[in-house]
């Protein structure tokens, strides 16, 4: 297969995927704006007026990033795994993966179409907080490279669910046990600050705390890593060290066809 192939074929992929979610938006798009919605009424304005300040900024200014975050992560991670499983299950991806298209595009693919619908939430989630507080960005690089970088993270984690999962209660296994936990214990609502010595200690087993405590950062000017004794740097490290993993883990599974090939 020549470039020009490659390219037609890989585009096909991107088109489709970002198309699957855009012709359905009224159930990818709008419920996670009402949600986010609902979390800024509550926890922001009628909790958070009672709760004051958090980790040194008002309660609404400290929450938001989390929240967007939070829609970026689920809806990254939702897209792809629901994608490639219902191709793996109606059999389609195994024609797929007999042409001579590499696997990397044909991850790549599923990968950005993971990070259209996330990002896209997240742009609208972030317009939806506008009209509760005066959102300003300290650091424009850093928040717009965590946010591509976490949306990509999750992209590839819904990718491996998908490869592994049997049924269609499997993909649902580590979103609600695993991911869902790690995202409302990752610092979204309140300061790791607040937690005694050794729950501090076993949060920063959380990978998730440092991504939104990093994008958290590039907001306010201020995180709760500051205070652990981490840098801004080891989260990004941290986030690339797992964007790195998970890639190898899920070109290694295509190119021996575990999850796909009986």
């Amino acid at each position: 297969m020549n470039l020009v192939s490659q390219w037609v074929a890989f585009k096909t992929i991107v088109y489709r995927e970002i198309h699957r979610f855009m012709r359905i938006w009224v159930q990818t798009l709008v419920p996670p704006a009402i949600t986010i919605a609902l979390y800024f009424l509550i926890f922001g304005q009628l909790i958070g007026s009672r709760i004051g300040e958090m980790g040194g900024f008002d309660y609404m200014q400290f929450v938001a990033p989390g929240l967007i975050m939070m829609a970026v992560i689920q809806n990254s991670y939702a897209n792809v795994v629901s994608s490639f499983f219902g191709q793996k299950f109606a059999r389609s991806i195994e024609e797929l993966l007999i042409t001579p298209l590499p696997h990397y595009l044909i991850l790549l693919g599923w990968v950005l179409g993971g990070d259209a619908r996330g990002l896209l939430v997240g742009a609208i989630v972030t317009f939806v907080s506008l009209w509760f507080y005066d959102l300003s960005v300290v650091n424009w690089t850093l928040s717009i490279f965590v946010v591509i970088s976490t949306s990509v993270l999750f992209s590839l984690g819904g990718f491996l669910n998908a490869l592994f999962a049997e049924s269609f209660d499997d993909i649902s296994i580590v979103p609600t046990f695993i991911m869902q936990p790690l995202i409302y214990l990752g610092g979204v609502f309140y300061s790791i600050q607040l937690l005694p010595t050794f729950w501090q200690t076993v949060s920063l087993a959380n990978p998730i705390l440092y991504m939104i405590n990093a994008f958290r950062y590039s907001i306010l000017g201020s995180s709760d890593l500051e205070s652990l004794g981490f840098s801004i740097n080891s989260a990004l490290f941290m986030i690339v060290g797992f964007i790195i993993l998970l890639t190898t883990i899920c070109l290694w599974s295509l190119n021996k066809g575990r999850g796909i090939r009986s």
